[in-house]
């Protein structure tokens, strides 16, 4: 067993998640300490204008500059391995490996015979310097240069985990950040993973925009309006929908066109059913899981988590439910990833990204 931090940085920009895993890539061995920590208000200034000029790039012409934000990161993941070592009572050399998702702020997707394109932004060398522990990072660009989506990888660990922890199946698990991913794991069949759509991202860009609050708190917003069916269908009209599985997005994919005009809780409601409704759909196409097991930020909004009972027919439950850390599961999977990148071992399956064959992605970076 090989004793790694897991990083992981998602797209809402709020903060780090940072964790202490022992694993060999396949089994867990140990759950270590973990840590949470928002970035300050200039962190994500920076950050948001490098997602700005990403998108404004969009991978056409000369690359933009965007070392601001990776000394951001580097500083402030390299503090996050700081607490979790603390937290731990271990020192570096004890460390084996540091898997480093880094920050995304690009994502386009494969479409029509063109290969995707992908930007997660994060110097590993610079990392594996400031820390003196090896890293390995760029877990995505392998896996669409082999025709996948790129996204979402978290999948062979959440199989891992049901493993562990002997669930029946079939069994689905909901990732709420930003963007929304299921994996459904079935009886005797490799796992399935696609975006379903938006999760957080529209309903906290709603919030910025109209209450100048960074999420929904608490969903009290939504809870103070009501759905306009007339936004949900413009909405739900997206040409991603219309699209088969393995299918991934970049959480700026969509707009807030469609509930402009609305009322702040009116625009909360809609964008929360928005979200229930196309994971619910996309779970139903999937066939009728044992159970719905949610793990990310959205697990911790009432409204949303009442629309996806109500659309699903079943209640969903946050991972917790069964032992798992919500909080620290995707940098817990980053952290199992980077084990399976030094063995090896596939990081991602035709069956999770579209990828033309199983893929072991990711680049080592040793301190310099």
């Amino acid at each position: 067993m090989k004793r790694i931090i897991g990083l992981m940085s998602g797209t809402s920009l709020d903060g780090i998640d940072a964790v202490l895993l022992e694993t060999d890539g396949d089994r867990i061995g140990r759950f270590g300490p973990g840590d949470t920590q928002a970035y300050s208000d200039t962190d994500r200034a920076i950050l948001q204008d490098a997602v700005d000029r990403a998108l404004a790039w969009g991978f056409a012409g000369p690359r933009p500059e965007f070392s601001a934000a990776e000394q951001v990161l580097t500083l402030r993941h390299g503090l996050a391995v700081q607490r979790v070592l603390d937290a731990a009572g271990l020192a570096a050399s004890d460390i084996d490996l540091i898997g480093f998702h880094g920050q995304t702020v690009l994502h386009k997707a494969p479409s029509a015979g063109r290969h995707g394109q992908t930007l997660q932004i994060g110097n590993g060398t610079a990392l594996a310097t400031a820390t003196g522990i090896p890293v390995i990072h760029d877990f995505r660009s392998a896996d669409m240069e082999k025709g996948g989506q790129g996204a979402p990888l978290a999948t062979l660990y959440h199989d891992a985990l049901a493993r562990q922890s002997g669930l029946e199946r079939p069994v689905a698990v909901l990732n709420l950040g930003g963007v929304a991913n299921v994996t459904w794991l079935g009886a005797g069949s490799d796992a399935i993973a696609f975006d379903t759509g938006p999760a957080n991202g529209l309903i906290d860009a709603w919030c910025q925009r109209m209450i100048t609050a960074p999420y929904d708190a608490g969903g009290a917003l939504a809870a103070s309006g009501a759905v306009n069916d007339a936004a949900l269908e413009a909405l739900l009209a997206h040409p991603f929908f219309k699209l088969a599985p393995p299918k991934s997005l970049d959480r700026w994919d969509f707009t807030l066109d469609p509930v402009s005009g609305l009322s702040a809780g009116d625009g909360a409601a809609t964008l929360t059913a928005f979200t229930a409704r196309t994971v619910a759909d996309a779970i139903a196409a999937l066939g009728h899981p044992s159970r719905v097991l949610v793990t990310g930020g959205g697990r911790h909004n009432p409204s949303l988590m009442s629309m996806l009972a109500a659309c699903l027919g079943l209640e969903p439950e946050p991972v917790e439910a069964v032992g798992w850390r919500g909080d620290l599961l995707e940098a817990e999977a980053f952290a199992w990833l980077a084990a399976r990148v030094e063995a090896g071992l596939p990081t991602s399956l035709p069956s999770t990204t579209g990828a033309s064959e199983p893929v072991s992605g990711g680049t080592l970076s040793q301190p310099q």
